[in-house]
């Protein structure tokens, strides 16, 4: 299988030859698909910042909030593996056109949401569109690059992606602050559409075609499965508080765990039949890839609602601005942009004890925030917050960038692409899942204290939430003591 996944993984597939004579304009069709893959790794983050206006504009619920943020990240989750397979069966500039124009079309129809359920639904497709936008960019790179030069533009794609992680809460804030045009936060949406349409015009004159030699077989029944078994689990998760946790909720979670059951049964099979399923579950065998998506799951669980929260604290709780919000991110992001780079270094040297420091400094940087709320309470400010969120940042880029080369040494090649692909999948799964739980936790502190100021509720339920993040982090430290202690591996490039 080639897809993103494949990419991420260089020993898979580096040592293949380009067909071909080399693309002339590769370095111009690489800084458009850039450009796009920016527009979508930003929107992961920029989102966060626009929340309390968004909730207030659209006269939306905390469930709502959970839904526009947990259903992007699970259509890009479910799509991304399927993504990958379709380019390389279809056409790999195709399906990027479409991933652009589908992202494009979504971003606008989000900005124009005149209620909750239109945004929900926009998000969701955005998502999947992103999903299919993605994996075609990695791709490229792979089938258009020489060797020599695949590395410069693999890192081209790590800067890209780093650039949006650091530049989304900024730019949220900047935008939804000043109201561009009077458009208040719709505008975090709408101006993807001059930035994907930009992307798309060009990428018609400058991307070349290519698919497999060998396109692999879909797995739809697989997709159909695995999204069945997720939304059993999460609906009830994101609905059930504001329902009241009524029966329903309860049985679909139950079944939930059948369906998976059913999923990895027909994998077994598909296997069997011709040897392309969505998932090659002989991967599981190996020890350092069944911890690996342990990990994976777990430390995502607290870092998409880790943002959230703190988000909620900042504005709704403390007044921000949501441009002094996007601010007091800011070392935050600074954190993880910096850690990513070194660790990536320091990982084929030190392996598993590069994660488990990232995973403890994270644990630190959240107690850190617990001890500095719980001091000043309802008058803590943007500097007081700075030591912990500068830890939790530098904590969350030591993990990152090297968990892929941790995780992926014991896949054998032939599964790598696989491997890697539903890694990526892992780390979206996690956040879409550690959304719904942390809106089960920060909701329901935020009810059970119906006398007391706004603030001080906030402060009340950042603090719990964030003893969530400290036992989340502190399992997956706990987890990674079970990785091999192997030195020397490296697997290419983390997931993003």
């Amino acid at each position: 299988m080639s897809s993103d996944a494949e990419i991420l993984s260089p020993r898979a597939g580096a040592s293949r030859a380009i067909s071909g004579p080399t693309d002339p304009r590769r370095w111009a069709a690489l800084v458009v698909m850039l450009l796009a893959a920016f527009m979508n790794l930003l929107d992961v983050s920029i989102v966060n910042i626009a929340i309390p206006p968004i909730q207030r504009g659209l006269h939306a619920s905390y469930a709502d909030v959970q839904w526009t943020l947990a259903g992007y990240a699970l259509a890009y989750a479910l799509v991304l593996i399927t993504g990958g397979r379709l380019g390389d069966a279809y056409g790999r500039k195709r399906l990027f056109l479409t991933g652009v124009a589908g992202f494009t079309i979504m971003s606008a129809l989000c900005g124009a949401a005149q209620s909750a359920g239109m945004l929900i639904a926009s998000r969701i497709a955005q998502g999947a569109m992103g999903a299919l936008m993605i994996p075609q960019v990695l791709s490229v790179i792979q089938v258009t690059f020489p060797a020599a030069e695949r590395i410069k533009a693999l890192a081209a794609f790590g800067v890209t992606a780093g650039l949006g992680a650091v530049s989304g809460p900024l730019l949220g804030g900047l935008l939804t602050t000043h109201s561009l045009l009077g458009l208040g936060w719709r505008s975090i949406f709408l101006i993807n559409v001059p930035v994907g349409a930009i992307a798309l015009i060009a990428s018609v004159r400058l991307v070349r075609e290519s698919r497999a030699p060998s396109p692999p077989r879909l797995d739809p029944l697989g997709v159909l499965l695995l999204s069945g078994a997720l939304v059993l689990l999460l609906y009830p998760l994101v609905e059930g508080q504001q329902a009241g946790w009524p029966a329903w909720t309860y049985l679909m979670m139950a079944l939930s765990g059948p369906v998976l059951a059913v999923f990895a049964g027909y994998e077994r099979i598909k296997t069997r039949r011709d040897g392309s399923p969505l998932v090659a579950l002989r991967m599981f065998a190996q020890r350092g890839f069944a911890v690996g998506m342990g990990i994976a799951l777990v430390f995502f669980l607290g870092v998409a609602s880790f943002g959230l929260v703190l988000t909620l604290f900042l504005q709704e709780g403390l007044g921000f601005t949501p441009l002094h919000a996007g601010a007091t991110f800011i070392p935050f992001s600074a954190g993880v942009f910096l850690a990513s780079g070194a660790a990536a270094r320091l990982e084929p040297k030190f392996g598993r004890g590069v994660t488990m420091s990232g995973a403890l400094i994270m644990t630190a940087g959240m107690a850190a925030l617990i001890g500095i709320v719980h001091h000043y309470g309802t008058a803590v400010s943007t500097p007081d917050l700075v030591p912990g969120l500068a830890l939790a940042g530098l904590g969350l880029g030591t993990v990152i960038a090297p968990l892929a080369n941790v995780v992926l040494g014991d896949v054998r090649e032939q599964d790598a692409g696989s491997a890697s692909g539903v890694l990526n999948t892992g780390f979206q799964l996690g956040n879409s899942i550690g959304l719904a739980l942390m809106g089960v936790i920060f909701i329901d502190q935020l009810t059970i204290r119906p006398g007391a100021s706004v603030p001080r509720v906030f402060a009340a339920a950042v603090e719990h939430a964030l003893w969530f993040q400290v036992g989340v982090f502190g399992l997956a430290f706990l987890l990674m003591l079970a990785l091999p202690a192997r030195r020397g591996h490296n697997t290419g490039p983390a997931p993003v």
